[in-house]
């Protein structure tokens, strides 16, 4: 097995992932992951150890989704990837939990940065507190702090719909 093959097996899906809580389409997060770990591997000279190679390639993946932005000058809808209906449940319930999702999306696009790229990323992503830290070159409480104010800036929202 190649190194690329085995850097792409080992953080292809965290990548991915990362990408898909910021850019909440599917395919554009395959290919940026595609796009991450080719431009990883040729510039793996530039990695230094200082940092996970997760965190380095999440930066990169950060870097690229950036690019795209700017280059389309667009925002991507969220509502696609968040609302996926599990099998087997309460179409009652599910109904109470797309609705709950929805809300919270508003809520979300409303929040300035880092609290909104914080959040979605730890929430949505499920990064770890630690790496988002080190995406951001800040301290672990800083995204500890940061996380939960954007929680309880969302949930004080929500409280004031009801």
């Amino acid at each position: 097995m190649s190194d690329f093959e085995s850097i792409y097996q080992q953080y292809g899906k965290t990548v991915y992932f990362f990408l898909l809580s910021l850019t909440q389409n599917e395919s554009l997060s395959e290919e940026l992951t595609q796009e991450t770990m080719c431009r990883a591997i040729m510039n793996i000279g530039a990695f230094c150890g200082e940092s996970k190679m997760s965190v380095w390639l999440c930066q990169i993946a950060k870097n690229l989704y950036f690019e795209w932005q700017k280059k389309n000058k667009r925002n991507v809808p969220i509502e696609d990837a968040l609302l996926a209906e599990p099998d087997g449940l309460d179409i009652e319930e599910e109904l109470t939990r797309k609705e709950t999702a929805h809300r919270i999306l508003k809520h979300l696009h409303t929040l300035d940065d880092p609290y909104k790229e914080v959040f979605m990323l730890h929430a949505l992503g499920d990064v770890p507190l630690k790496q988002i830290s080190q995406l951001f070159g800040k301290s672990d409480s800083w995204a500890r702090v940061t996380y939960y104010r954007a929680k309880a800036i969302i949930t004080e929202r929500l409280e004031g719909e009801e």
